[in-house]
């Protein structure tokens, strides 16, 4: 049994080399994409604490009061998701892309580049953002810790690894700029939010936020689609395409799910604050309760 453990062991060895010779030569010597295994060791060590460790070391203590802390996070979000809007803008998406077929540039001139430095910044995000269920954890807001919140949080860093290992660029790319887009929208309720109620009062749009998500899925599945009925398209790695486009499907199906239970069947009401008080759909209780 050893034996042929270590023979497949050796197998998969030699086919991760074989494989990872068609990497991007631009991006190795770049922070966290020489290997996908520290970010494996990453994710893994988020979804043992954020599911377990977390929890148990949280059972018997106050939760944490990060207002301000979460304020500040959000608020950086917000402008780190701006300023990767503009570079997606400027490296290709409101320079020539045709927002059809628009293959990976691998040279190293600027343009193309300032497009693979942007994807890793995409990239990198997605690793701040885990502090989002960190958070939840250590305020002790474990209802909010859904499959769907840490599956969404773990597949994004750990498949954008290969995207920007091999295809740093193209139509691939356009998820991303609808994600930032989103993301400016939602770190702001989330920042308003964490500032308490005297801005609160001001976030009646909440319900809104699972629409914009759904918007977004809608349009990457649309934009992706596409290619699937083009007669000819040269983009250099397909089965990103067919990643993106399966990912939009689920967490639209994911989103349309949550959507049902929070917003039809009543499980997750709008809150507003009015008068010290809060209203849940039609009710009011003291926010201090």
């Amino acid at each position: 049994m050893s034996m042929a453990f270590n023979d497949l062991t050796s197998r998969a060895v030699l086919l991760y080399d074989e494989w990872i010779k068609d990497a991007d030569p631009r991006v190795e010597d770049w922070p966290l994409m020489s290997s996908p295994i520290p970010q494996t060791i990453i994710i893994g060590a988020y979804i043992y604490f954020v599911s377990s460790l977390g929890p148990r070391l949280m059972e018997n203590r106050k939760p944490f009061d990060l207002k301000g802390i979460m304020a500040a996070y959000n608020f950086f979000l917000v402008l780190f998701s701006l300023y990767m809007c503009y570079e997606f803008l400027m490296s290709g998406w409101a320079t020539g892309y045709s927002f059809q077929c628009d293959i990976v540039d691998y040279s190293r001139s600027p343009q193309a580049m300032r497009m693979a430095w942007t994807c890793w910044l995409f990239y990198f995000s997605k690793f701040v953002e885990l502090l989002d269920t960190v958070f939840f954890v250590l305020r002790k807001k474990n209802s909010q810790i859904t499959f769907l919140h840490v599956y969404h949080h773990s597949i994004m860093p750990w498949t954008w690894w290969f995207g920007v290992k091999f295809a740093a660029g193209g139509l691939g790319t356009f998820h991303a700029l609808v994600n930032c887009v989103v993301h400016v929208i939602m770190y702001t309720y989330y920042g308003l939010s964490a500032l308490g109620p005297a801005y609160q009062k001001y976030l009646w749009w909440k319900k809104y936020m699972t629409s914009i998500q759904l918007t977004q899925f809608v349009m990457v599945t649309l934009h992706i689609g596409q290619f699937f009925f083009m007669k000819e398209c040269p983009y250099q790695y397909p089965v990103f395409l067919y990643v993106i486009w399966l990912y939009g499907v689920i967490f639209l199906i994911l989103f349309l799910n949550f959507w049902f239970h929070a917003y039809i069947k009543g499980q997750r009401l709008p809150k507003t604050y009015q008068n010290g008080k809060v209203h849940l759909n039609g009710h009011v209780k003291d926010k201090h309760h």
